[in-house]
């Protein structure tokens, strides 16, 4: 009987049953660890984390479809974190709704500029190349955004806003938009001559705020 052949040097050991939910779990830490090395998903490959964690190629698809979902997958974690983010932002506000709105606009700008390459993953990457699990219509119907819409309503409810404008929905798309853009551009051109990110946030919020409240409302003053 031929015996083994020896394990090529530096190669990991085959993964024993049970074992193959901590190797995915090492596969996410290494590659978080060359995002954050790299400053970019461009630095991240199926090659370089194989690498890392010593395992082949192979064995990362057997885990993941390819880099985007491994990335998406990186940022769980930061997903989770950013609806947490949202909800505290609302919950500091919570007897006014206004308050709430300026508190969840800056949060969002606040999230994008500390954590930068992740933001760029969740919030800037093509739908098409999106997993499943963190598809458009399901983003829209659980964590962050219906936070916003929720908000939103609540001004509507509370007649602090004029009484021609559309659904709350609607409203809560245009001012992710916004935020968006602020966000992005402190992302993609943190160089770029203007004002503290901070107060680029809260001037958008202010800009958008006035055009929706009704003209006499404290969340003017």
């Amino acid at each position: 009987m031929t015996p083994d052949a020896p394990a090529t040097a530096g190669a990991r050991p085959r993964a024993r049953r049970g074992e193959g939910d901590r190797l995915r779990d090492e596969i996410i830490a290494a590659a978080e660890a060359l995002l954050l090395e790299t400053g970019s998903e461009d630095g991240v490959s199926i090659r370089a984390v194989a690498d890392r964690v010593g395992v082949t190629a192979p064995s990362i698809y057997r885990h993941f479809t390819d880099k985007q979902h491994l990335l998406f997958e990186v940022c769980a974690i930061h997903f989770a974190r950013f609806d947490a983010e949202m909800a505290a932002a609302v919950a500091d506000a919570a007897d006014d709704p206004v308050a709430a709105l300026r508190s969840l606009g800056q949060a969002y700008v606040r999230f994008a500029v500390e954590d930068p390459e992740h933001y760029r993953i969740m919030f800037m990457g093509r739908s098409e190349l999106t997993p499943e699990q963190y598809a458009d219509e399901v983003f829209a119907e659980g964590g962050a955004f219906p936070t916003l819409v929720a908000t939103l309503q609540s001004c509507i409810d509370g007649d602090r806003f004029r009484d021609d404008l559309p659904p709350a929905h609607d409203l809560a798309v245009v001012v992710w938009a916004l935020v968006h853009g602020v966000a992005s551009i402190a992302v993609t051109k943190p160089a770029f001559p203007a004002a503290p990110v901070a107060d680029r946030a809260a001037l958008a919020c202010e800009v958008f705020l006035r055009g929706l409240i009704r003209p006499g409302d404290p969340g003017l003053d």
